[in-house]
């Protein structure tokens, strides 16, 4: 039987090596160095330098994105639409999170955005820049188009951008907007708060390619403009502006006006100038196409402030409107006052017709300068109309104790003072509003603001019965008829100031005229400046514009008729002028 072999068993076991206990503590001491180390590091990094590594934390990945409001409607009276905001895209980019672009992308990119390679690897080439526009307003397709390059830090945030409807025949009013969305001019810069809303915010992580991870706090929404409804007739403003432009044309003239205010309330249902310009497209925009004349223009009125002087005095008992006036040339000292087309005498009545400056400023000699001057302010001369307007004219008016006698005379037939257009209309609300010096708005009213008193109403109805005179055959402004109508108004005619003298071929054409006369319910003012075509008196050149802005304006408003259906105008060609030149 085999036996298994066993080997003898170990006597004794290896003894483990054991450190030296100094090289153990020399270890513990350098962990334990290590240890304290980095918890410092983290105290330091975590208490002292905690505001700059957050800071450099939210520079790099931390958004705050801008939400913007949708600007404000403007509308005119019927809610049409004369100012809208419509989406539109940007696109920008952030130079520091962005890696170099390859050059196939960098050519479509620049293709896209019609922007030269050269101008678009300076804008990347910037790295402490964290946002830079490289198009602003572009459409949301094009938009789409460049985001689907994929650049990494190109993005894209919607804005608004302002179309004008009306275009050029409401731009004086309406203004602009520029690219950043603020007003510039007109009623878009004076009701900017109102218009503009308030944009929100959203504040979001990127991660280093540009793309959202996540909100890092509560989204701010933006609150949208508000929606200014104006007094503005949307068709009567049409209206005018064609008329206007037709007058211009026909007259050659350099520029002009026309106010159109509702005789009973004070609104401005319309405003024009010429020339004008399209506020959707201002590639080519002078100076001189900006120009509100009818707001900021200041010019002597001529005859047009007749009826001022003429009120005053009938007010107060001095005169009636059958009153006669020796209306022969006389002298005020070493001047001499006399009329265009002289009459040996005139009522009150032919001193309005026929526009005399003799009877006008006798009647006005009648009343010293400082109770002229006092009844010129309180017609809203020689200070702001308030219309809201930016570098709205407050006109001329020196005060009265620097007046000689020839002053007060010709301040009676509108020289040596000046208004603008919209102060001129303004002030004829005294004859339509039974004496009442309305407020102008240029805002839609639920009721009527109170007027001022100027003179009684009797005083006021006779002074339109005196001003319809001037219409009818035999007046200063034939032309200025509306079939159906009674109209009452004033013409007037004045030479420029140029180089301190009075120039001989530059004039200022103008009517003012309100209908139906026996119950006003609109006043119109037409301003012509320096026609060229050979005439240039108030009645031939503004009173044919003020007819057709008139008439048509009734019928708009469908306004009942105050004369005999079957009247009829005076023809053409049996019109005898009278001439005028103040």
């Amino acid at each position: 039987m085999s036996r298994v072999y066993t080997p003898p068993m170990r006597q004794h076991l290896k003894q483990p090596m054991r450190l030296a206990p100094g090289r153990v503590t020399m270890v513990l001491v350098l962990l334990g160095g290590l240890l304290l180390a980095l918890l410092a590091r983290a105290v330091y990094l975590q208490v002292v330098q905690q505001d700059f590594l957050q800071n450099q934390g939210d520079a790099r990945f931390r958004r705050t994105l801008l939400l913007e409001a949708n600007r404000g409607v403007i509308a005119d009276r019927n809610g049409e639409p004369l100012a809208i905001s419509t989406p539109v895209q940007s696109i920008w980019a952030s130079p520091e999170d962005m890696s170099p672009v390859p050059a196939a992308k960098l050519a479509a990119l620049s293709r896209l955005l019609e922007m030269p390679v050269a101008e678009l690897q300076e804008k990347f080439a910037d790295k402490k820049r964290e946002f830079v526009y490289l198009k602003r307003q572009i459409s949301p397709q094009l938009a789409q188009q460049v985001m689907a390059l994929e650049i990494p830090g190109v993005a894209k945030q919607q804005e608004y951008r302002r179309y004008y409807p009306a275009g050029e025949m409401l731009s004086h009013v309406i203004g602009f907007t520029g690219v950043d969305g603020k007003g510039q001019e007109g009623l878009e810069l004076t009701r900017e708060k109102m218009l503009a809303g308030k944009h929100g915010s959203r504040t979001v992580l990127k991660d280093r390619r540009g793309h959202i991870v996540e909100d890092l706090a509560v989204i701010e929404p933006p609150r949208d403009g508000q929606t200014l409804t104006l007094s503005i007739d949307k068709r009567i403003q049409y209206l005018a502006y064609r008329e206007l432009s037709a007058a211009m044309v026909a007259n050659k003239a350099k520029a002009g006006g026309v106010v159109v205010l509702d005789a009973q309330t004070g609104e401005v249902l319309a405003l024009a100038n010429t020339p004008s310009y399209n506020p959707n497209n201002r590639a080519v925009l002078e100076p001189e196409m900006r120009r509100n004349r009818a707001v900021v223009d200041m010019f002597e009125p001529g005859s047009t402030m007749k009826p001022f002087p003429v009120s005053m005095v009938l007010d107060a008992g001095r005169i009636t409107p059958n009153t006669v006036f020796d209306t022969r040339p006389y002298t005020i000292g070493p001047a001499s006052v006399r009329d265009t087309h002289p009459n040996p005498s005139l009522t009150v009545t032919g001193i309005i017709q026929k526009s005399s400056n003799v009877g006008s400023s006798k009647i006005a000699a009648m009343f010293s300068p400082e109770d002229m001057w006092t009844f010129y302010r309180k017609s809203g001369f020689g200070q702001s109309p308030q219309s809201g307007f930016p570098g709205e004219s407050a006109g001329r008016l020196r005060d009265w104790q620097g007046w000689r006698p020839i002053e007060q005379a010709t301040m009676s037939f509108g020289y040596g003072v000046t208004v603008s257009l919209v102060q001129l209309a303004r002030a004829y609300t005294i004859f339509t509003h039974d004496g009442a010096l309305l407020p102008l708005s240029f805002t839609k009213l639920a009721a009527a603001n109170p007027g001022r008193p100027v003179i009684r109403p009797e005083t006021a109805k006779k002074m339109r019965d005196m001003m319809i005179t001037v219409t009818e055959e035999g007046g200063t402004a034939v032309r200025a008829q509306v079939l159906g109508y009674h109209v009452g108004g004033k013409s007037g005619t004045a030479r420029k100031l140029v180089g301190g003298r009075y120039a001989a071929d530059k004039h200022i054409g103008l009517f003012v005229g309100f209908a139906p006369a026996t119950n006003p319910r609109l006043i119109v003012a037409v301003m012509i400046d320096e026609p060229g075509a050979g005439f240039y008196y108030g009645g031939t050149v503004a009173g044919p514009a003020f007819s057709n802005i008139m008439a048509g304006s009734l019928r708009i408003l469908g306004v009942e008729p105050d004369a005999p259906s079957n009247n009829t105008l005076i023809p053409e060609h049996k019109i005898s002028d009278v001439r005028e030149e103040t």
